[in-house]
């Protein structure tokens, strides 16, 4: 690669590990650690929810090969989706479930379309990671099913979560 292809290279988002800031002020320094931030995607359908680490860049198995729109005509017939943005982080005694936020999705395999709102995405996954809850524009079986994929993953961070989290998703 020549000096001058490597100058055009873009820099790319970057995920980095623990606190960017740790020891040293170089390359990292102010970016934004997704250490503890993982989608769930709720099947509506099939009534179950699944980690898909690769909707953390709309790489996830039922996006690819998705042309995505803001229209919901385009994706019409489509399945429905939630991506939840799921963070955790510690208590004293433990991790717990911090932040969960949910955007909607609709994916026609059929027409390769879909609709989802990416700015919502990105705006929810913000919120989750700064500890919000935002669930309570889901549909009651999709809260049944977060609920019971929470809480059978780990019952001890359910538990530890907080009372909001519990009375948001309970039906």
């Amino acid at each position: 690669m020549t000096k001058e292809e490597k100058s055009k290279q873009k820099m790319g988002f970057t995920i980095i590990k623990n606190d960017p800031t740790d020891g040293h002020k170089g390359f990292g320094v102010g970016s934004l650690s997704l250490e503890n931030v993982s989608p769930v995607i709720i099947d509506i359908e099939e009534g179950k929810a699944s980690i898909e680490i690769g909707a953390m860049h709309a790489r996830s198995d039922v996006e690819r090969g998705i042309k995505f729109t803001t229209n919901r005509e385009d994706s019409e017939g489509g399945k429905a989706y939630w991506l939840v943005w799921v963070t955790i982080d510690h208590k004293e005694d433990g991790p717990y479930y911090a932040g969960v936020t949910a955007c909607e999705m609709v994916v026609n395999r059929e027409k390769r379309r879909g609709y989802k709102i990416l700015a919502d995405h990105v705006n929810k996954m913000d919120k989750s990671m700064k500890r919000h809850i935002i669930v309570d524009h889901m549909d009651e079986p999709s809260k049944k099913i977060l609920t019971d994929f929470l809480e059978g993953h780990n019952p001890d961070m359910w538990k530890r979560s907080t009372e909001q989290l519990r009375q948001d998703l309970f039906v």
